[in-house]
């Protein structure tokens, strides 16, 4: 792709000032998705504590987006790769503005666990999406630099959503407002996206494959109830875990029965699987979900609850890590495009990676906030030079007619390293700050340090979220000392799967990015071209 718009484009090509024009519309359906969770991140203890919620609540109104977003992305991956791409990304952020209108309102958590369930439909939608229309837009070569563009919309998202989310919880709007905030955001990606995007479609016969897609949905929605409940619901090893895990395996294991014999459109074809890049960077993709997701989506409640910020103060805090990942993902992918050349962009990014989950390992309530502030620079770092450009090492070696659904199934094994990480160790999470509460608050009663009084005044359970300010100066000291140790321990905990991943990079063969977006002829089956028309 040239540098410079051409007059002179094939029919059915974007020229480069369309191409920019449409990047707009993007990216800020890009923002919108990555904003619908970092604005969210700070209100979380607010809103819980607001609604009643404990700790499995918190969880769930973060993995609730997760599972759907998860389950679903697949789904949308297929159907880019049979209807008009254009479409499905302004359905994805119509269903997200639903979803948000919704959890803006909801009176209980139930209700809002529920929202946040749809918009993450859209979410889905709009998280693979955004990276199939762009690679049908640029060679591979080029997206290098495109991808440090979505780098950078993430880094900014991530900047201004904690401190956007902490400002309206501190304002008269409270915590509901950062539902809303998303909608203006995605009625302009609509509008922009309807003008300015045309992309040539698939002329074919559509078929669907409902079976796989639910089957698919079911096993690991199934898988995820398991990892989120167990600790806490009900033990590990029990009668009601071996259920639920015989049964996704059941569904999973028929899901790709369907994948492989039945289903003629599978919404995962399988034979993706057989280049090795595929294979090991879906790998690496659910090692760093576990790691990403898992442990960093309670950083805003390690500062709010262990360090006694306020929402906009954690956001701040926040500016460490994304400032990192800011900047590694616009340097490394503009060196991408001009060298061909990323598989050193993503073992330098993961051992940044390990040494800053490692390092964040070690903190508890009392470590200084600019040595929390270095090691979540660090991790930052390394994730920008790796997230983006997993993706572009399997797009490079994908045939154009399975570009959707390779980049969705990159996306969902991340998200399902996320959702699993997310749920599972905020199940850690909550059992060992329960615990830590209830040995402290024991501790203070044989001291005699706690008066009548005040232990009556401890009116919600262990389990929950507490609003610290209303509790006895002793009892807070306790909470903020668990909480601090706990997530100090999710780190230690999130280390070893940024190792794995770390392994699986490694035996990823470098391929040079590509130069045109023709078939690629290891992975794409023979067969005549199919007919193109431009969508407008």
């Amino acid at each position: 792709m040239t540098t410079a718009p051409s007059a002179t484009a094939e029919p059915g090509q974007m020229t480069h000032r369309e191409i920019l024009e449409a990047l707009t519309g993007l990216l800020l359906a890009m923002f919108v998705a990555m904003l619908s969770s970092t604005v969210v991140s700070n209100a979380l203890p607010a809103i819980v504590t607001d609604l009643h919620g404990s700790q499995t609540g918190y969880t769930w109104v973060v993995v609730a987006t997760l599972l759907t977003m998860t389950a679903t992305t697949p789904i949308w991956g297929k159907l880019a790769d049979l209807f008009s791409k254009k479409l499905l990304v302004q359905v994805a952020l119509v269903i997200f503005s639903i979803g948000s209108v919704v959890a803006a309102v909801a009176p209980n958590m139930g209700v809002l666990i529920g929202a946040r369930a749809f918009q993450g439909l859209g979410v889905g939608g709009l998280t693979a999406l955004v990276q199939v229309v762009i690679a049908s837009m640029v060679s591979p070569r080029e997206r290098g630099r495109y991808s440090g563009y979505i780098g950078a919309v993430f880094a900014t998202a991530t900047v201004s959503g904690p401190l956007l989310g902490g400002l309206i919880v501190d304002s008269p709007l409270g915590w509901r407002g950062c539902f809303i905030v998303g909608i203006p955001v995605a009625a302009l990606a609509f509008v922009v996206l309807q003008k300015t995007l045309h992309l040539p479609t698939i002329k074919r016969d559509v078929k669907i494959d409902y079976l796989g897609a639910t089957l698919i949905m079911a096993g690991i929605s199934l898988l995820l109830v398991w990892v989120s409940l167990a600790g806490t619901n009900f033990d590990w090893i029990s009668g009601t875990s071996a259920g639920l895990v015989a049964a996704s395996l059941v569904l999973i294991g028929l899901a790709l029965w369907v994948e492989a014999r039945v289903a003629s459109e599978p919404v995962i074809p399988l034979r993706l699987f057989r280049d090795r890049t595929t294979a090991l960077a879906t790998a690496a993709s659910v090692m760093i979900g576990v790691a990403m997701f898992g442990a960093t989506v309670y950083l805003s409640q390690y500062f709010q609850l262990a360090r006694g910020m306020s929402p906009t103060e954690a956001g701040l805090m926040s500016i460490a890590m994304v400032g990192g990942l800011l900047v590694s993902s616009i340097v490394s992918g503009r060196v991408i495009t001009r060298t061909g050349l990323w598989k050193r962009w993503l073992v330098g990014g993961m051992v940044l990676v390990i040494a800053g989950i490692g390092l964040l390992g070690t903190i508890d309530a009392t470590t200084p906030l600019w040595v929390v502030g270095a090691w979540m620079a660090i991790t930052g770092v390394g994730l920008g030079a790796t997230m983006q450009n997993l993706v572009l090492a399997v797009q490079n070696n994908t045939a154009p007619k399975d570009l959707g659904a390779a980049s969705s199934v990159v996306a969902m094994f991340r998200s399902i390293g996320g959702s699993a990480g997310v749920a599972a160790l905020g199940a850690v999470l909550a059992h060992q700050v329960t615990g830590g509460v209830k040995d402290g608050i024991a501790r203070l009663i044989h001291a005699g340090k706690l008066t009548p009084e005040q232990i009556q005044q401890l009116q919600h359970s262990t389990g929950d979220i507490p609003k610290l300010a209303d509790l006895p100066a002793p009892i807070r000291a306790i909470y903020e000392g668990s909480f601090g140790e706990a997530v100090g321990h999710l780190f230690t905990v999130a280390t070893p799967f940024a190792v794995a991943a770390f392994l699986c990079i490694l035996f990823i063969k470098e391929v040079p990015l590509r130069t045109s977006n023709g078939p690629v002829e290891s992975v794409s089956e023979r067969g005549d071209e199919p007919e193109l028309e431009t969508v407008r």
